[in-house]
């Protein structure tokens, strides 16, 4: 190797950029901290631990901090219902009726931001793959604007900890109106909760029991769990927020369950760390393969991140922003189309693909490269009725411009 490349064939002097960059951002008081991670061609290329992960007890992030993953918990969610389809036990074209008769005879909204009672009958049942690529009519009371977003509020508690067990939430939630008839657009929803309770009932067992021992045990992701355990809180970052009065970082931190809660939510539960989230992209970059253990068959991950979403479904904004130029969804995962265009999703090559999550976590696997990004930060968003609107804008600049700046640099690094 020459005296300018580093691991995973990245230029030394590229990757010496990233840690001062975001450094600035922890100083600034923006963010807390960071634990950022690149693997490419086999090797773990550069790990950064900056900042704090615990702010008042002077605990610095390290490699094997605990974060809240939340929406990261989709890709999850997604390989373990298509292991169900390779199975036989399930089709991405099932209604969802067979297993969740709660969601029979639906009603849509004649408009997703009008009043609750002017309804009309859904044309068809919600599919799997309506779940899958949030093309359901379901939909967050954050991701909406009206009475329908505040009924979500109200039926369901909050988007990630809610109260109720998931038989009842599944009640209250078909006995909310859709927003959109099934198949008609992407509609950012509880959809991928819904398929994790699908996985259960399909599976005969809990879902949370069915990632153990189907996903996450024989991957070894052993600090990946829906829950902190007492002996691992210590290790957990603190979430936190810009107080808008003080303008300083507030922990907003949730209260630790004493056991694993009831709700294990597969749209946004899941807790986990930088090495072993890092597996389970690994896995996926793998096609359905890492170190001997096969979940998926190579064509089912081919189809998981392959775009499923039309030309004028991508054309309607998300988050207030126009989202798929230049990238699409697939099933669980969105998928980047074409690199020129691709804006939103910072950098990357045709074909890379990933999810990021509401505290402000991201990963990206590029085949092209043969690379996985991780980028793990404790940001809280407002995540209440009609907060979309925020979320495209997020808080302090500081804080939002520090996942484009990782990626260019990471690409930068690669030469690109």
């Amino acid at each position: 190797m020459d005296g300018d490349q580093s691991l995973g064939g990245f230029s030394t002097e590229g990757l010496a950029q990233i840690a001062p960059n975001l450094q600035g951002v922890v100083d600034a008081g923006d963010l807390s901290g960071f634990v950022t991670l690149l693997w490419r061609k086999g090797e773990v290329a550069q790990v950064n631990t900056l900042g704090m992960r615990d702010i008042a007890a002077g605990l610095p992030m390290t490699r094997d901090t605990l974060f809240r993953i939340a929406s990261m918990t989709k890709p999850i969610t997604s390989v373990a219902l298509m292991m169900l389809v390779e199975e036989g036990k399930v089709s991405l074209d099932d209604p969802i009726t067979k297993w969740a008769p709660e969601f029979s005879n639906m009603k849509v909204l004649k408009s997703a931001t009008g009043p609750l009672d002017e309804v009309y009958d859904a044309p068809r049942d919600i599919t799997i793959d309506d779940l899958m690529t949030h093309r359901s009519g379901l939909a967050y009371g954050f991701t909406s604007v009206g009475p329908i977003a505040h009924a979500y509020e109200k039926a369901l508690g909050s988007p990630i900890g809610n109260p109720h067990a998931p038989d009842i939430w599944m009640e209250r939630l078909a006995e909310l109106p859709l927003s959109y008839p099934p198949g008609d657009r992407f509609h950012y929803s509880h959809a991928t909760d819904v398929l994790g309770f699908l996985v259960g009932r399909i599976a005969g067992m809990g879902f949370r029991e069915f990632l153990m021992e189907r996903i996450l045990g024989p991957l070894g992701m052993t600090d990946t769990d829906f829950w902190c355990p007492p002996e691992k809180r210590d290790r957990m970052a603190k979430l936190y927020r810009v107080n808008p009065e003080t303008d300083k970082l507030q922990d907003v931190s949730f209260l630790h369950e004493d056991a694993p809660p009831a709700f294990c939510g597969g749209g946004g539960g899941l807790i986990s760390t930088a090495d072993d989230y890092l597996t389970f992209a690994r896995l996926m970059l793998g096609k359905g393969e890492l170190n001997g253990v096969r979940l998926l068959k190579p064509q089912t991950v081919e189809l998981m991140t392959t775009n499923r979403l039309t030309d004028a479904q991508r054309e309607i904004p998300f988050m207030g922003i126009p989202f798929w130029m230049g990238q699409g969804f697939g099933l669980g995962l969105s998928v980047i189309t074409d690199p020129e265009k691709q804006a939103w999703m910072g950098a990357g090559s045709k074909g890379a693909f990933g999810w990021p999550g509401a505290f402000g976590t991201w990963w990206q696997a590029d085949p092209a490269e043969d690379m996985v990004m991780l980028y793990l930060i404790q940001n809280s968003m407002p995540l209440g009725p009609e907060a979309a609107s925020q979320l495209a804008t997020g808080q302090r600049m500081g804080g939002r411009v520090a996942l484009p700046v990782f990626q260019k640099l990471v690409y930068g690094a690669l030469g690109k």
